[in-house]
């Protein structure tokens, strides 16, 4: 049964919250929604800094606490000492012992008040790097799962970068922000009841205020959201253009051809269209928001006036007054500080989606089998058996019905032109992708129902993407096999088998010599073809079982080449031999050369056979090889002999 897989579109989970009402009869299920929605999401913060200490969570929550009643108890203590002393200035018979005790009372709130404040800071920058660390720890985590086809995906790489952007910001400004509310909480109802015994609807009457500023807080921060969402790529284009005029692997490139102030333009003219809706943005609510502190400073003032007129009629004292106008004032404070706050977390929480929505990233590349099959060591058959394979999102087959046959102890070459779909056939051979169509065989046995890490264990390969890695020397030919222990001398032959020992030796600390200069002064920048000696060696470091070379010898020289052939043949004496070149005087006494064109085999067999068809091997080996003939710069390097 063909096996085709079906490719997410580029949309896919990039719609956020629950949707629009289009009437009023949706407007109580899209509420209900929104607010679990957002609770779902506050929780799951909260659950993120659980994960990370949960001490942290704990102790956050008493400071929080203490942070909530102490604005309280100050207004009381200073109300009381207001009252006494106007009462000793009136002539009545005060003591001064009470006095006295209040005036101590009100200083020790005033160090535990401070104390709080900057324990609640320690324990808040503790926290803020602790769950930053956790947060970047499970996205490199998932990443480390998530299948390489997921990375082809515009949409799951767009989440991934999001997560990546928000994991150091958006989780601790939402958890400072939610305790804050927390503390707004508890303060203003203490407040609210303070004032109640003022009247009544005085409450009511200040919330009945805040309620059009939360209304606009609640709009823009959505919308804002929203508008970041649709120019998602004016930001990524923005850091693209950026990027290149920085980096430093591009610098002479563009230096040399005067690309600067084209890639500069490019940025400004991305920016002033992201600008402009930005701008548009800030300008509206800021509008709406002074049309309300309006209306709200003229009932805050009728309230100031109302206290003061009952405080000249004698109905209340002096510190009755600093209470009552304390707390009117504490609530108008607090209730701007629920609204733009609880605001920042809703946004937040739309922003945090993103992180969530990568979390949930499936992965596919996984064995089909509990308990997975562990694949033996030792010779092997690989069969393709009518393989066909798209790239996720796309609807072309990069490869259309393969059918192949590798065996240990016989090397295969594969040939072909630039996008004829070798590079491909190897990732679906090493398992990182799945076929759309068809199966491949490990000694009889769907790759898909193998144990995946076992699997690759298997494999010792070089892409012609190799990569480059910023460590000391020894290390980087250590990568060809983490899971065994360092050894020194190991690293020693696999350079020299490489032709990597001669510049290694040359290199100020030899195998202990770091590469690249990201971190260190002595950091050395290598060649091109360097670098690629250095991948060739961790391939010999590795005793695989399948050995797979796409291209690694494209930029050494002739010589070099065939010293890093003859020793890829002892090698992979016994071994399934994999070899991709476009230079095909290596292909000569291959055992077996597979013609690839636009995806397809075209043909199949030994040198003399394919010589003899007069087809496309023909073709291609006769024109590089007249173009060797007519005075190419370059010898034609001598025959890979890989018996």
């Amino acid at each position: 049964m063909p096996n085709r897989t079906s490719a997410p579109t580029g949309e896919e989970g990039l719609r956020h919250g629950p949707e629009k009402p289009t009437s009023v009869r949706e407007l109580p299920r899209y509420l209900a929604e929104l607010v679990g929605s957002f609770f779902r999401h506050l929780f799951y913060i909260l659950s993120l800094v659980y994960e990370a200490r949960k001490s942290i969570l704990f102790v956050l929550t008493v400071l929080c606490l203490l942070d909530g009643v102490l604005p309280v108890a100050g207004a009381y203590l200073t109300a009381e000492l207001l009252n006494r002393l106007a009462e000793a200035v009136m002539g009545k018979a005060v003591e001064f012992t009470p006095i006295l005790m209040l005036i101590v009372a009100y200083f020790s709130y005033q160090f535990v008040q401070r104390i709080n404040a900057r324990i609640s800071t320690m324990v808040t920058r503790i926290a803020g790097e602790l769950v930053t660390n956790h947060i970047r720890l499970k996205i490199l985590n998932k990443a480390k799962e998530a299948d390489i086809g997921s990375f082809d995906r515009p949409a799951f790489y767009e989440k991934l970068e999001n997560a990546n952007r928000e994991a150091g910001v958006r989780p601790v400004s939402i958890l400072n922000a939610t305790f804050s509310v927390i503390s707004a909480c508890i303060s203003m109802v203490s407040f609210i009841v303070i004032l109640t015994a003022l009247h009544p609807a005085a409450p009511l009457l200040i919330l009945a205020m805040a309620l059009p500023g939360a209304i606009i807080n609640y709009i823009y921060r959505r919308k804002t959201f929203e508008y970041m969402r649709r120019r998602s790529k004016d930001r990524r284009q923005m850091d693209y253009y950026a990027a290149i005029v920085v980096n430093k692997d591009l610098a002479k490139e563009v230096r040399l051809l005067d690309l600067s102030d084209t890639f500069i333009g490019k940025y400004r003219g991305v920016f002033r269209r992201y600008y402009a809706g930005i701008r548009r943005l800030v300008l509206h609510e800021g509008f709406w928001h002074i049309a309300v502190s309006f209306a709200t400073l003229g009932a805050n003032a009728l309230l100031f006036l109302y206290i003061a007129f009952r405080v000249y009629r004698g109905e209340l004292q002096l510190g009755d007054y600093s209470l009552y106008t304390g707390a009117l004032n504490s609530i108008l404070s607090y209730v701007n500080t629920l609204i733009t706050t609880t605001a920042t977390i809703y946004e937040g929480t739309l922003f945090i989606d993103n992180m969530m929505l990568f979390m949930q990233e499936p992965t596919r590349i996984v064995p089909r089998l509990r308990p997975a099959i562990q694949p033996k060591r030792g010779r092997h058959v690989i069969e393709f058996r009518d393989v066909s394979f798209r790239y996720p999102g796309t609807d072309r087959d990069v490869l259309s019905h393969i059918n192949l046959r590798l065996e240990s102890g016989k090397t295969t070459v594969l040939v072909g032109l630039n996008g004829a779909g070798k590079t491909t056939l190897i990732k679906l051979l090493t398992r990182l992708y799945d076929p759309s169509e068809g199966e491949i065989l490990l000694d009889g046995v769907n790759l898909r129902d193998y144990d995946v890490r076992a699997l690759y264990d298997l494999f010792g390969i070089i892409f012609q993407d190799f990569g480059r890695y910023a460590v000391r020397v020894d290390e980087s030919i250590y990568f060809g096999d983490i899971h065994r222990t360092p050894d020194a001398e190991e690293v020693r032959r696999a350079a020299a088998e490489s032709g990597a020992a001669d510049f290694i030796d040359r290199l100020p600390d030899g195998y202990g010599t770091p590469l690249m200069r990201h971190f260190e002064e002595n950091g050395v920048e290598l060649s091109i073809g360097q670098w690629q000696k250095l991948s060739v060696a961790r391939a010999f470091y590795k005793d695989s079982d399948i050995l797979i070379l796409d291209e690694p010898t494209a930029s050494l020289d002739p010589l070099a080449e065939q010293e890093v052939f003859s020793q890829f043949a002892r090698l992979a004496s016994g071994k399934i031999a994999v070899f991709v070149s476009h230079r095909l005087s290596g292909a000569v006494s291959a055992g077996q050369i597979v013609v690839l064109e636009y995806g397809r085999v075209v043909e199949c067999g030994r040198h003399a056979e394919l010589m003899h068809l007069h087809g496309r091997y023909w073709e291609l080996f006769t024109t590089q090889a007249e173009r060797y003939r007519k005075g190419s710069d370059e010898e034609p390097p001598p025959a890979f002999q890989p018996e």
